[in-house]
C-alpha cells in the first residue's frame, strides 16, 4: 500500500490552519493548529507555532505547542519541543529538548495519566506575603 507524501518546504509559511489526510513532511514555518489523521513529519528547518493533533508525529524541527497524537511521538535528536504531549508511545532521542509534560499510553485499560500538582493548597487559605512592590511609581 503506497501512501501519498505531502511536502511543505522550507521556503513555504502558512498561518492559520493546517489540515491534511494523508502523510505530509513540513520543513517550512506553521503558525496555527495542524490536524490530521496522518502522519506528520516535522523537518529539521521546520519551526510549528500551535498544536498538533494528528496520529503519529515524527519531530526533527522546532514546535511551540502542545502535541496531541493517537498512535506514536518521536522526538529525534535535533528536536526542540515546548509543550506537552499526549501520545499512545512516546521516543525521545538523546539531545532532544523536551520542556513539557507528557501523558503517555492509551486511555484503555488505565494507561498513564498527567500527575496531578502534589502542593497545591486550597485558594486563598492565606494573603500573600507581599501586597505591593516597593518601585511602585506615585505622583
Amino acid at each position: 500500500m503506497s501512501a501519498n507524501k505531502n511536502i511543505l518546504s522550507s521556503d513555504v509559511e502558512i498561518k492559520g490552519t493546517l489540515k491534511f489526510s494523508n502523510d505530509l513532511i513540513i520543513d517550512g514555518r506553521i503558525e496555527g493548529e495542524v490536524n490530521s489523521e496522518g502522519d506528520l513529519t516535522v523537518g529539521e528547518n521546520a519551526h510549528i507555532q500551535g498544536d498538533i493533533n494528528t496520529r503519529s508525529v515524527t519531530v526533527f524541527g522546532k514546535i511551540v505547542g502542545n502535541i496531541k497524537v493517537t498512535d506514536r511521538c518521536e522526538l529525534k535528536q535535533n528536536a526542540h519541543l515546548e509543550g506537552d504531549v499526549a501520545a499512545g508511545k512516546l521516543a525521545i532521542e538523546e539531545g532532544a529538548i523536551f520542556m513539557g509534560s507528557s501523558a503517555v499510553g492509551a486511555a484503555k485499560g488505565g494507561g498513564a495519566a498527567p500527575a496531578k500538582p502534589a502542593s497545591s493548597p486550597a485558594p486563598a487559605s492565606k494573603p500573600a506575603p507581599q501586597s505591593q512592590p516597593a518601585t511602585a511609581g506615585t505622583k
